[in-house]
């Protein structure tokens, strides 16, 4: 069975899109099986694996209102091990299919999509939109597990709060076994006395929630970084277009926490 991963904060413009893509390249990296489910209407994961909107014609929100299953809309990207489940702004109009009277359990749907799949990936990571509505409750009801990017900036915690109490609520209703997997600092600069300050709070509130390569070492952050900034527009993650980046060095350090467990 796959692990489960959402990526989510409803904060925007935190390092979500920029977490998902490249700890799924890096997973994939491994020799892990990674499906990347791109479930934000922006559809920025799928633009960073270099896709564009005629590049494919259904999408995850063909899946979502039943007319595809979801092995039909996967895509082969160019990184080897490395699927995606693309997505476009048409999915803004999924959250009226949900809102429907008529329609049960819509909180489960994308739970139900991902067991056709299930047994083919080692990792599902989900991008999920920057808002806490019923796309992103779908991922974390579907998810084993969340990662919580934040950036090391002015309002890093603002709405957090929100968050941690719709996990728990989650957690007690609908996903028994839905648990934060960590927090990860992004956008941190050792120059910036402010990045300094978001880490040393983020250390002290959720210290056993960092990702650590060993015990005893500084936390992993993801360092504020042009190369990780350019890889986009190129149509790449970090990791295949700046390979030897403090950026890509970080992630491929967040996934081989991940794999290990």
């Amino acid at each position: 069975m796959s692990e489960v991963i959402s990526i989510a904060n409803q904060k925007g413009g935190v390092g979500k899109t920029t977490t998902a893509v490249n700890l799924a390249a890096s997973l994939a990296e491994k020799g892990k099986k990674v499906l990347l489910l791109d479930i934000d209407p922006q559809s920025n994961a799928t633009t960073s694996l270099g896709f564009t909107r005629g590049d494919y014609e259904f999408n995850i929100y063909h899946v979502l209102i039943g007319s595809k299953k979801l092995s039909e809309v996967i895509l082969n990207t160019e990184i080897k091990n490395l699927k995606l489940v693309p997505s476009n702004i048409g999915l803004v109009g999924v959250e009226k299919e949900f809102y429907s009277p008529k329609k049960k359990n819509r909180e489960l749907v994308l739970k139900e999509k991902l067991k056709e799949v299930s047994q083919k990936f080692d990792f599902i990571i989900i991008d999920s939109p920057p808002a806490l509505g019923p796309i992103t409750i779908n991922a974390l009801s579907a998810s084993d597990s969340v990662i919580i990017p934040i950036q090391c900036e002015f309002f890093a915690l603002e709405g957090l709060a929100q968050l941690l109490n719709t996990v728990s609520l989650l957690k007690k209703t609908i996903n028994p076994k839905l648990k934060i997997k960590g927090f990860l600092p992004t956008m941190y600069s050792k120059q910036n006395n402010l990045s300094k300050q978001v880490l040393a709070d983020l250390s002290h509130h959720f210290k056993d929630k960092l990702f650590h390569m060993k015990k005893g070492q500084e936390c992993i952050v993801v360092p504020r970084n042009v190369k990780i900034a350019e890889a986009p527009s190129f149509g790449k993650p970090v990791t295949t277009y700046a390979n030897i980046s403090k950026g890509s060095m970080a992630y491929r350090d967040l996934a081989t926490v991940i794999v290990r467990g």
